[in-house]
């Protein structure tokens, strides 16, 4: 009797750990919107603040910031917020070695976990892009070291891996033809993944369809409607920049037999401010660019060469920082004003409200404005419309047969209903009801018997 009580204990212990461990695993597979919380500017509130802002005004879960700043990270303790640090890319040489890890690790890891929820390092940024062989060189083995130091010092829940541009590639294009940049692939890339692969970290990479914009394809850099990219290796046709740019990293990946290994973006994003002359940047852009984006990372439906798989994304950047160098571009990469006031709706406040004091966030009434189909617009584009809309989170099951806006039965009707509920869903922004030149706003109320337009 006493052996049979002490089974049943043992497989009862069994079972609360397989669902502790699978609780585990689910919450590090629900979906991650971070930020980027640069600190150069001389207007920028206190940690403490910021800390506070993030956990209680919205819906980011993680930080990643550029060093190990200590104020930063004793502001976030008990926040339950994720956050990444950074080793400074002229400390790599010297991290290689085990005995200035463990010192490092010392001084900027144990002293602040796990009441500060670190859960990553990063080795520098974009190291691959710099030219400077001492830091490529080393940088592998400092990966190496620095994790050696945090098992050593009892830490065993911090990853380990390095950010990189899109740069690392020598063919991007068609994705499925991705490539690591010959002469680095086998030397530096396959011991980099297969480390990644050992510790069960992330391969971090920074896709930025901003810079790869140009003004005949800013529809497909924009997330908005376009005849797509045609993959002819995979018969695949991409409708954006951004998930060519992760498949392209995978196909790099899976081509050295590291496809199995994880994705995090560790930078992504949209100016909204540029220098006269710059047609790819504008408020508009950005808020539809982030605004997509962090709608995109919500859904959790990956990329054709990745389906359902969630990206731990971070966003580029918390705040406009105004002592950035260069051009007016980088003073202007902000979600948020210093004070904490938005510089546009990405989606990613609660409860629509500003941070700094509370303020109700402007926001048109409900129904006050609807978007409808321009007159003449012929039917071959409202259906792309349709298509577009309902591909992109809009629940078109009223236009169809049964529903309560199926008749009538046609596609203009049809594609007002949809192209309204995607503007009334999308932030009721002006540039929602564009649908590239096709749309215009109303404030004539279009519903029509039991067919009821929000």
């Amino acid at each position: 009797m006493v052996a049979k009580t002490k089974l049943f204990h043992h497989h009862l212990l069994l079972l609360l750990l397989l669902l502790v461990s699978s609780l585990l695993h689910l919450s590090t597979t629900t979906f991650a919107i971070g930020v980027n919380y640069g600190t150069q500017g001389n207007n920028l509130p206190p940690p403490s603040q910021v800390a506070n802002f993030i956990k209680t005004q919205t819906i980011i879960d993680s930080i990643k910031i550029f060093d190990t700043n200590h104020d930063i990270l004793n502001a976030f303790a008990n926040s339950g917020i994720a956050v990444t640090v950074t080793v400074g890319n002229g400390d790599i040489p010297s991290l290689a070695n085990l005995n200035s890890a463990r010192g490092w690790v010392a001084a900027n890891i144990a002293p602040f976990h796990p009441q500060t929820r670190i859960n990553r390092i990063v080795v520098g940024n974009e190291i691959m892009a710099t030219a400077n062989k001492p830091w490529i060189s080393n940088l592998v083995p400092a990966m190496r070291t620095i994790h050696k130091a945090l098992v050593l010092a009892g830490i065993t829940n911090v990853q380990v891996t390095t950010p990189h541009s899109l740069g690392i590639l020598s063919i991007s294009e068609p994705p499925s033809a991705g490539q690591f940049r010959r002469g680095f692939d086998r030397a530096i890339f396959a011991p980099m993944l297969q480390f990644l692969r050992e510790t069960k970290s992330p391969f971090m990479v920074n896709p930025y369809p901003y810079f790869g914009y140009s003004p005949n394809m800013a529809n497909y850099a924009l997330f908005k409607r376009n005849r797509g990219v045609h993959d002819k290796y995979t018969g695949i046709t991409y409708t954006n920049m951004y998930d060519a740019m992760l498949d392209a990293t995978y196909s790099a990946m899976r081509k050295l037999g590291y496809g199995d290994v994880g994705i995090v973006v560790g930078e992504t994003g949209w100016p909204s401010v540029c220098d006269p002359g710059q047609p790819a940047c504008s408020m508009e852009n950005a808020a539809w660019f982030n605004g997509n984006l962090v709608r995109r990372t919500s859904q959790g439906k990956g990329t054709p060469l990745m389906p359902n798989r969630r990206f731990e994304t971070y966003l580029f950047s918390l705040f406009n920082e105004n002592l950035k160098p260069g051009p007016t571009a980088e003073r202007n990469w902000g979600l948020f004003r210093p004070d904490f006031s938005p510089v546009y709706d990405a989606g990613i406040l609660r409860n629509a409200q500003s941070g700094g004091g509370g303020r109700q966030r402007p926001r048109p009434t409900p129904g006050s404005q609807w978007c409808v189909p321009k007159p003449g617009v012929s039917d071959q584009a409202l259906q792309a419309n349709i298509d577009y809309a309902c591909s992109n989170g809009v629940d078109c099951k009223p236009i169809q047969l049964g529903g309560a806006c199926f008749n009538p039965n046609n596609v203009r009707s049809h594609a007002s209903y949809v192209m309204n509920l995607f503007y009334q869903t999308h932030g009721r922004q002006a540039f929602n009801c564009d649908f590239s030149n096709t749309g215009v706003l109303t404030a004539a109320n279009p519903s029509h018997g039991a067919c009821r337009y929000i």
